[in-house]
Order: C-alpha cells, then sequence, then structure tokens
C-alpha cells in the first residue's frame, strides 16, 4: 500500500526538502493546508504546483492520510502534532518540535494516548549524505569509541525575508531549543548517549541590538557517562560565503576522527558533503554526496511496521527535552 501524506503549516522552507523526499521515496501528498499567505507558500506551490490546497485544516486531518508533515510556526507545531495525532496521523515534524517543556509533555502524553509515532526531522543529520557515510564508518568502528562532537551550525540572517515570528522570542522558541537541537541530536546519535546533562548553556543578542527578542548566538556543553560534547550556533553567516552557513560536525574518537564539512569546504573540495577521516591507516577526504538519505525510507518503514528505525521515539523526546533545558539554564543565567 502507498504512503499517503498531507503538508500542514507551511512557516518555514524545511516543508520543500520533508515533502520532497517522501516524494522520492513513493509517498504521496493527498495537499497541503496553511493558514494564510507565509512566505514559504510561494516557492512551494512553485516546486509542487499539483498538490491540492485544502480550505481548512479540518478538510486536511480527514483526507485520509497517514502522515503528517507539520511545519508551523514552532509555537504553534506542538498542538499541530497533538491534533494529527488524535485525528489517526503519524508525525514528522520541522525542528524544534515544540517550544515548552510543557508543550513536549502534551505530545508525550499524546503519543502514549494514541500510539502515533512523532518524528522531528533533524535535516542537519537527516538530509546530509556526509552524515550518513560518517554513521557508516561509526559503526564500523573506524575511529574507535566516539567521545566527544563537536557541532557548529552558523546560519545567514536574511533579515528582509524573515517574518514577524521569527524575531519574537516566544514564537520562534529561542535559538538553543530551534538550531541547536540539531547537535544535540547528533551528540547522543554519534556517541550512542541515551541521555546527558547540560552542563553549560550561554544565548546572546551580539549584533541585531533592534530585534530584543532575537537570539543571534547561542553555546551548550553535554556530558554523558562515557561522553562529552560542545555546540555553538549563531546567525552571523557572512555575505561572502555561497551557501546559508559553513555547518561542521567533528566526531573524535578512540582512534581517529572524522570532520564533517556538510554544505561548504571553504579553501577545500567545491560542492558539498565533505568527509574528513583520519585513523591509524587513512588520512583522505571522502565526496560522500552519494550516501544517501535513509531517514525518509525508514520513516515510511516504521509508519508500516510500527517499528522504530528512522529514530527511536525516546531518543527524539530526548533531544528537545535537553534542546529546552539548555534554553532555559541559558536565559536564567542570562537574568
Amino acid at each position: 500500500m502507498t504512503l499517503s501524506f498531507v503538508a500542514l503549516g507551511l512557516d518555514h522552507r524545511h516543508i520543500y526538502g520533508m515533502t520532497e523526499n517522501m516524494q522520492r521515496i513513493g509517498a504521496r501528498c493527498l495537499g497541503f493546508w496553511t493558514d494564510g499567505t507565509p512566505q514559504p507558500l510561494e516557492g512551494y506551490v512553485k516546486r509542487f504546483p499539483d498538490l491540492h490546497r485544502f480550505a481548512t485544516l479540518d478538510e486536511a486531518l480527514g483526507a485520509g492520510a497517514d502522515l503528517a508533515l507539520v511545519s508551523a510556526i514552532p509555537a504553534d507545531r506542538a498542538a499541530l502534532s497533538i491534533r494529527a495525532m488524535q485525528t489517526g496521523h503519524d508525525v514528522m515534524t520541522d525542528k524544534p518540535g515544540c517550544t515548552t517543556l510543557a508543550q513536549l509533555a502534551q505530545i508525550k502524553a499524546a503519543v502514549a494516548e494514541t500510539g502515533r509515532i512523532w518524528s522531528i526531522n533533524f535535516s542537519e543529520r537527516f538530509e546530509v549524505p556526509c552524515v550518513t557515510l560518517a554513521d557508516q564508518l561509526v559503526q564500523e568502528g573506524a575511529i574507535g569509541r566516539v567521545v566527544h562532537t563537536t557541532g557548529l551550525g552558523p546560519h545567514r540572517l536574511n533579515r528582509d525575508t524573515r517574518p514577524d515570528w521569527f524575531f519574537q522570542r516566544e514564537r520562534y522558541g529561542g535559538v538553543l531549543s530551534d538550531i541547536a537541537s540539531h547537535q544535540i541530536d547528533q551528540f547522543l546519535h554519534f556517541t550512542g548517549s541515551d541521555s546527558a546533562t547540560v552542563t553549560m548553556a550561554h544565548v546572546a543578542n551580539h549584533a541585531n541590538p533592534n530585534d530584543p527578542g532575537l537570539q543571534d548566538f547561542g553555546e551548550v556543553s553535554l556530558r554523558s557517562d562515557h561522553a562529552s560534547g560542545y555546540i555553538r550556533v549563531d546567525w552571523y553567516t557572512p555575505d561572502a560565503l555561497p551557501n546559508w552557513g559553513d555547518g561542521r560536525l567533528t566526531l573524535l574518537g578512540t582512534e581517529g576522527y572524522i570532520e564533517l564539512r556538510k554544505y561548504v569546504d571553504v579553501g577545500g573540495r567545491a560542492g558539498t558533503d565533505s568527509l574528513i577521516l583520519a585513523n591509524g591507516s587513512r588520512c583522505e577526504t571522502i565526496d560522500a554526496c552519494e550516501a544517501g538519505l535513509p531517514y525518509f525510507e525508514r520513516l515510511a518503514h516504521d509508519i508500516a511496521h510500527r517499528t522504530e528505525t528512522a529514530m527511536t521515539q525516546a531518543h527524539c523526546f530526548t533531544v528537545m527535552d535537553l534542546a529546552l533545558q539548555a534554553q532555559q539554564m541559558a536565559e536564567e543565567g542570562s537574568a
């Protein structure tokens, strides 16, 4: 049976990749619903001109889809995800999946009540082929046991295209719960940690004083019982960089290291998805563009068979719990 899905909320451009990647594995989009005319709507219609636009949320939820893709304003994602689960849908939501610990508790209750899947598309892992290859190498023992990760998530501000909610702390959720959730996901995944402690968290607005609600810089340190990690995120991508951000991940193992230059390799190889591997027998840069994106096919399998091959539900909850704890710690520390 062909998997079917609907797209709910088009407030963030990540809905493009979510829709495209589900279609790529053969899933059928029954249409989309969004409130008003958010900025990504025009681009979405251009990319997917044949999709039906539902007039109401109730109509979209009543279309009989198996899966709901959610990319509404971050503060609204929890309620929309819960509504979708209560109407029989599994959910793939954009990050952050929620913006408060109270919302996370409500989502956990809805998952327990409905038995549905609530999955966050951590695109900096699930939509990046070099991360797929790094995962394979780590599983093969290429760098021994991963004991530390350094995740860097710089982003371009693109002020002129940002909606009002982007600058409102209560609507976007804070820089750590938003962007840093990517790097927290990668720390837990690559170190094989089921849980962690936030040992340091800091947020600031260094460069945008006229937008007091914007946090344009953030950092987090994590520690599990066998690994540690550092995360830095910001909105400072310079104009000359050819893309939205020089996102990098370094995995330090007991027998080597892997560095991922995900989106650009300044002064190095052209293109994206450069993987640098150094261990006892290899020291090389690998073009990982063809490594694949297995998350989407695995999620479809999980929906059909009620398994957890794409990401465990516990992992998804733990990532958001840590991101929200870090956000709270950082803001309490700066008060």
